[in-house]
């Protein structure tokens, strides 16, 4: 059974990952929208002794209409992807994107769920003073149990939709108001919810603004506290950033709606609202 270490913040910088860095694995999130190869940019040029991590193969389930387009794998298929980059209950992840962590936060939020250290690093690969490796690097094989996603940590559609929630949507304001929606059916969002744009949690460099900055982010649609909170996105990625953001100011777990618009968009029995 894994043991989260509660003292570790889900966001932490270069230099904390540097003094810490024997005991710490380092992975490499990197996932487009539009379809271009994480894998690609990874052999470009990565954090030396990272591992890759394929969002598609191990973070996700098969897409559908019906669960949206990252749902959430088998655990075992997930527990098989941390084996296979040599990832073990015990370790202590450090995950990156070059997005600011809101694509890192994914994979950050699914082990935090199941009691796992994890964390972002704050300011992803631009935050890395080095030189960048091209070469794969190899792991020995973990040793990491599959456990079933934690019901209280997730909401269904119904949920989502329903009156007593608060419903917090991360994606950028042109897509909840519905002015586009590059990917999905029908634009617009779940009538209301209020929007946070997980990046702006973050500065011009694709840092975590201070504190209080973020807590006003928040407080400004109404969220101050995590309780009886629920976030989505277009399919259960970036919500995870809003998720570990009020963790780290101490607001609390709130619950993820994995299938995000993806899903409710596809379910035209449901109502749409636009700004």
């Amino acid at each position: 059974m894994k043991t989260c270490n509660a003292a570790l913040d889900p966001f932490v910088d270069w230099q904390w990952c540097a003094s810490n860095i024997a005991r710490i694995i380092l992975v490499d999130t990197r996932w487009y929208l539009d379809g271009s190869s994480g894998k690609a940019a990874y052999d470009a040029g990565h954090i030396p002794e990272s591992v890759f991590m394929d969002m598609d193969r191990w973070l996700s389930g098969p897409a559908s209409k019906e669960q949206g387009r990252n749902p959430l794998p088998d655990p075992e298929i997930f527990a098989e992807g941390m084996r296979r980059a040599g990832i073990s209950d015990s370790d202590i992840v450090v995950a990156y994107d070059d997005a600011g962590g809101v694509i890192a936060a994914r994979l950050v939020w699914m082990l935090r769920a199941v009691g796992g250290n994890a964390a972002i690093l704050d300011g992803g690969l631009a935050s890395y003073p080095g030189v960048l490796a091209t070469n794969d690097t190899e792991r020995p094989r973990g040793n990491f149990a599959a456990q079933a996603w934690p019901y209280e940590l997730l909401a269904d559609i119904s949920e989502a939709s329903a009156d007593g929630f608060k419903v917090m949507d991360a994606r950028n304001p042109d897509r909840f108001q519905g002015r586009q929606d590059p990917i999905d059916p029908r634009p617009g969002h779940i009538p209301g919810a209020v929007n946070v744009p997980c990046r702006e949690n973050l500065d011009s460099s694709g840092r975590l603004l201070a504190d209080e900055r973020l807590r006003e982010n928040f407080q400004r649609a109404g969220i101050d506290s995590a309780a009886d909170t629920i976030a989505y996105c277009g399919s259960g990625v970036t919500a995870c950033h809003n998720l570990l953001v009020l963790e780290h100011l101490g607001a609390g777990k709130g619950r993820l709606f994995v299938g995000g618009w993806s899903q409710y968009g596809h379910a035209t029995d449901r109502p749409v609202q636009t700004a």
